[in-house]
Parts: structure tokens; sequence; C-alpha cells
């Protein structure tokens, strides 16, 4: 019965969602119970592999309704969390209706497109007493959490750190017409593959103070970021022919690298429990909350609004691929 006790109820937004599934996982996983979930696709057969009997909606009003009806029939009915795996330009909203029903809030990145948005939710989580957590997953990544310890640990300061930040993720022709290639919706592509490594590098190295943009394109988008410790040339692709010649002989799809003073930093591995980690520190009252994404989303919104200066100056090593192009 103690653990019965102990359970909790989430309801999942975005249920058919690329990232839906670690999310059902998580719940699953830190013994607690999906009641419901909503998404306007009703490609979420998924679900039977982990709570085949949650109530499921492709209408937002009706699992309004639906929650609605369970917060009126006591503390073991009612919606204790909403995981939001909806698109971005959703978050906002989505994490407004937790906040209303009287649930905690778990978030994906971005948590919110626009910086003022972040200020909007800070009242409203004081006015109904519930918190909003973000899902910032590389800050429990081993690796990261033994370099922040180390750079944490360094007594001469300032230093600054040089660091090449790339990261290619290949995507089709789907990319653009999907609601993720419209910027209004996804923030961009700085926003939606970029964000978490700038909330990890502001994490480890400290606040920004200066933030150039080179190359701003729809798949592809680069600049320079100087924070009180680091130097940080960084480029960002959905573009597979900007992969190193070695990854496309390998088959990879994908290439994430970051070197710190040219030392190649390893952290390709790890990732695929990361989400269970996060719900398990957020069930502890651990999870981070919105000052912790402020900074991110300024960065991002700052690339966003930028007028890209081209190649010059401290760019990032692929453009000069770039260059010889033009």
């Amino acid at each position: 019965m103690e653990g019965i006790d102990l359970m909790k109820n989430f309801v999942l937004l975005g249920a058919a969602g690329y990232i839906a599934p670690r999310h059902m996982k998580a719940i699953k996983e830190t013994g607690n119970n999906l009641i419901a979930a909503m998404d306007p696709h009703d490609a979420v057969g998924i679900i039977d592999s982990y709570f085949p009997d949650s109530s499921f909606f492709t209408e937002f009003e009706r699992i309004d309704r639906h929650v609605e009806k369970l917060k009126r029939m006591g503390d073991n009915k009612r919606v204790h969390y909403v995981s939001i795996a909806s698109p971005n330009y959703l978050h906002d909203a989505h994490i407004r209706f937790a906040l209303r029903i009287g649930a905690q809030a778990i978030c994906e990145k971005p948590l919110v497109l626009e910086p003022w948005n972040v200020e909007g939710l800070v009242e409203m989580a004081e006015e109904y007493d519930e918190k909003v957590n973000a899902i910032l997953q590389l800050r429990l990544h081993p690796s990261i959490v033994a370099l922040k310890a180390k750079i944490d640990s360094i007594v001469l300061r300032p230093m600054k750190f040089d660091i090449d930040l790339t990261y290619i993720t290949s995507r089709g022709l789907w990319y653009l017409y999907s609601w993720k290639g419209n910027i209004e919706k996804s923030g961009g592509v700085a926003t939606n593959i970029g964000i978490h490594f700038f909330d990890m590098l502001q994490w480890i190295f400290g606040r920004v103070q200066t933030n150039i943009v080179h190359l701003s394109e729809p798949t592809k988008v680069a600049g320079f970021l100087e924070l009180e410790m680091a130097r940080i040339r960084w480029f960002l692709s959905l573009d597979r022919n900007d992969l190193p010649e070695a990854a496309k002989a390998n088959g990879m799809t994908t290439y994430r690298s970051i070197t710190i003073n040219g030392e190649e930093m390893e952290f390709s591995e790890g990732f695929t429990d990361l989400h269970t980690v996060s719900y398990q520190e957020i069930l502890k009252g651990n999870g981070f909350g919105l000052d912790d994404v402020k900074p991110s989303i300024a960065i991002a919104h700052d690339i966003r609004n930028a007028n890209p200066i081209g190649l010059k100056g401290e760019y990032h090593p692929f453009l000069k691929t770039e260059k010889s192009k033009k």
C-alpha cells in the first residue's frame, strides 16, 4: 500500500512526438502512472508499451475537461504532474495549463521561446504555488558534471578556455515543412537543437559577454559566444552535407563534438537514460526551475534576432567550407 500512496499521476501533452517515449519510459521507471495523454495526431501506439490503460485525447479541450473532473475526485485521482513534449510554441500555454490545474509542469526544451515569457511564468507559478521543471539533461550527464566540477575548482580566475562546439544532426526535407522549420513556432535551429548546449556552456563557464552570429540559414547557424571563462566558436546544422568525411564514410548521420583548448571532450554516450534521471531528481524536489532556463533562452533569442556579420572574426572552422562555396 505504501507504494500506491507514493504513486503520482501524470498527463503527457505531445504524446505522438519524437521525444514522448522517453517521458513515458521515465514515468514508468520512476514508479508512477500516466493517466491521460493528448496529441492532435493519433499515431500513439507506443503508449501500449508503457501505459495501455491511459486515457487518450486528440483535442486539448477534452483533456482539459477530463483533468478538471479528476481534480474534484481527491488527491489519488488528480493530476500531480503535466509532462510537456508538444511543439515549442505551445510550451508556454501548456505550462500555464499545468499550473492552473494545480500540477507541476515538466517541460522539454526550450521551456519558452522569448525571455519575457519566463517572467510571466514566474508570476503564475507563485500565484498557484506550483513548480515549473525544465528538462536540462546535459546538466546531469556524468562527463559534463565532472567538467563543471573541474572548472569550478580552478582558483586562478578569470581565465578563458577556447572551445569549439559542433553539432550536426541530419534531417530530411520534411523538416522545413513541419512546425520545426517555422522559426516562429520552433525558434529556429539555434533554439531547437542548440539550446541545451548553450545552457550547458553558460552553466559551466559563466555569463555572456559577447554574442555574435556569423551565419544564419534555415538549416544551419554559426557564431561566436564569449562567456566569463570561455571563447566559443559554435556551428549547428541539419544538413548532412556538413558532416565530416570520416563521419560520412562510417555511415553516421549525427556528429557531435566539443573541444576545449584543442582537447576533445567525450560525451557521445550516456544520453539514453537522462530523462529518467531528470524525473528522479524532479520527484525529489531537485528539478531545474525557471531561473535556470533564463540565460539559455536569452542566448537563443539574441541569436535568432541578430544580424549575421558574415565570415569574419572568430568564426568556426567548418565555415571555411561555406566560404569556399561563395
